[in-house]
């Protein structure tokens, strides 16, 4: 069975990133969270990357704030596909500072980035990429998009119905 990653720089990020980590358990995806810090943490953010794809790991979401290093150091080590979500934290200039480090990587070293705390993006991302190769997660993806279909649709009823 595929497992996601969510990784993220500290605990105060972890509101955000719990929405990655709710619809992959919708999904029936397994999850593993952990704090992972650029900075503070150097040694363990290099042997997480480098070793990830051992452990089973299929795809590694990574949340940031402020500097926002985390993700595009996480893509630099590992071979895996590394989703950013960057994080409007209390040092951020309005997210825009944690949009841009993620954002902007070098040629040869993709993050694919989401929206600003834009953490349930990342875990809908992360199961279609699973689903890419695993039938029974495809078809789970379908479902809730179908779902999200008919829920525009029957808002679109009710409000009709009220005019």
């Amino acid at each position: 069975m595929s497992k996601v990653a969510i990784i993220m720089g500290s605990t105060s990020d972890l509101p955000v990133m719990q929405d990655a980590v709710d619809i992959l358990k919708e999904f029936n995806i397994e999850v593993e969270v952990d704090i992972v810090s650029a900075h503070r943490t150097p040694d363990k953010l290099f042997d997480y990357g480098k070793n990830a794809h051992t452990r089973g790991i299929s795809v590694i979401i990574a949340g940031a704030g402020g500097a926002a290093h985390l993700p595009g150091m996480i893509a630099s080590l590992s071979p895996l596909p590394v989703i950013g979500v960057p994080v409007k934290s209390s040092n951020s200039i309005d997210g825009w500072d944690s949009i841009l480090s993620i954002l902007q990587m070098p040629g040869g070293v993709p993050v694919a980035t989401v929206a600003l705390n834009g953490a349930k993006n990342a875990g809908i991302l992360a199961a279609q990429i699973i689903g890419s190769s695993d039938k029974s997660v495809l078809d789970r993806i379908i479902a809730y998009k179908e779902s999200l279909k008919t829920k525009v649709e029957e808002g679109a009823k009710k409000m009709k119905g009220n005019n």
